[in-house]
């Protein structure tokens, strides 16, 4: 697939997903249903807009009306969905603890998977960690190569340069990646939802303690608000680096000796930083996959900065470790797309008590 790809200059010529019947994971090979192909006419940006905006609404604007409701029917669709998702994933194969760029690829990637069931928590009210901006509240997201063929697989348009690439705004990233992992029945998003604590039983992380993120930011106003638990196989922890609800998870082992330290990220290195927290992304202990900059947090690795790729795919990482310990085909002991797989993104490998320097 990447093969296919002519190289451009810088600002030239946009990437965007080219499909046959199928299209196949940046990572592992895995075949996927394919999704409507995106033309590029002439090399130019897509014009997506612009052919919606020249057709006419298939309604009259001028005496528009809605259809009519009660507003007890909009309280119970709500309620009733709602609650069946709490039900349902009460107990479930995975929970991805923040969804960052880093907790959405994993998430994406696992449920590729439709037999396994992923529940993603989220303290925000809008998902998408950092990812909707680059850096300094600018717009353009930087990636460096080959993360770029996992932008490829999403279909997120982006302008190449020889060893990065470049997507116009952060917000296409984000914006895509949350769109088609929602879509998928396997998946379910609590936002504004707050990781409080974990499950441990026996040595092993078996789930988290939930409750709303307002609740958990007023527990000193109020008394006695008790929390909800949701059961998991496998918890990836993907709570970015250090702040208000920042590595919330690696803090946590620490706090109850499942670790013995969290030494905190070092300063920037952009080429040290990405490599490292790719190959450190791991299970730090039983039940418990630790990914993105949440990997910094616990080893001591250099800051990124506004650079992505390493988010993706440590997310994607992560994925496979948490297919692996579930049983399921995976690209970690290649029992899955290993022949398709791009050589470039060969995992590293590394013992889980190794710290990288600055």
């Amino acid at each position: 697939m990447a093969a296919s790809m002519a190289t451009s200059s810088l600002l030239s010529n946009p990437k965007s997903l080219v499909s046959d019947s199928h299209h196949r994971s940046s990572f592992s090979g895995l075949r996927l249903p394919a999704t409507a192909p995106r033309s590029l006419p002439g090399g130019g940006r897509p014009s997506l807009s612009v052919t919606a905006a020249s057709a006419a609404p298939r309604y009259d604007l001028d005496s528009f009306r809605f259809e009519p409701i009660k507003e007890s029917v909009v309280s119970r669709e709500m309620t009733r969905r709602y609650m069946t998702d709490m039900i349902t994933y009460a107990d479930t194969d995975v929970v991805v603890i923040g969804a960052g760029s880093a907790g959405l690829s994993c998430a994406y990637e696992i449920s590729k998977d439709p037999s396994v069931r992923v529940a993603i928590v989220e303290q925000s009210v809008s998902p998408g960690g950092g990812a909707w901006l680059g850096g300094q509240l600018f717009s353009a997201m930087v990636v460096r190569k080959p993360a770029h063929l996992f932008l490829y697989e999403l279909g997120v348009a982006y302008d190449e340069a020889d060893s990065y690439v470049v997507i116009r705004h952060a917000a296409l990233f984000t914006s895509t990646i949350m769109s088609r992992l929602l879509a998928r029945p396997n998946v379910k998003l609590f936002n504004a939802v707050a990781a409080e604590d974990l499950i441990v039983k026996e040595g092993r992380v078996a789930g988290v303690v939930t409750n709303w993120a307002l609740v958990s930011m007023n527990h000193d106003t109020q008394s006695c608000m008790d929390p909800n638990v949701m059961e998991a196989r496998v918890v990836v922890s993907s709570c970015g680096h250090d702040g208000p609800f920042g590595a919330t998870g690696v803090k946590r082992l620490k706090g109850i000796g499942m670790i013995d330290s969290v030494p905190g990220m070092k300063a920037l290195d952009m080429n040290a930083a990405e490599d490292a927290i790719v190959r450190l992304t791991r299970e730090v202990v039983p039940g418990m996959i630790v990914t993105g900059m949440e990997v910094a947090e616990i080893d001591g690795a250099p800051r990124m900065g506004p650079t992505f790729g390493a988010m993706m795919i440590s997310g994607q990482k992560a994925a496979h470790l948490a297919l692996k310990a579930l049983g399921r085909p995976n690209a970690i002991d290649g029992t899955i797309g290993a022949e398709a797989a791009h050589p470039e993104l060969m995992l590293a490998s590394s013992d889980a008590g190794e710290i990288v320097d600055a």
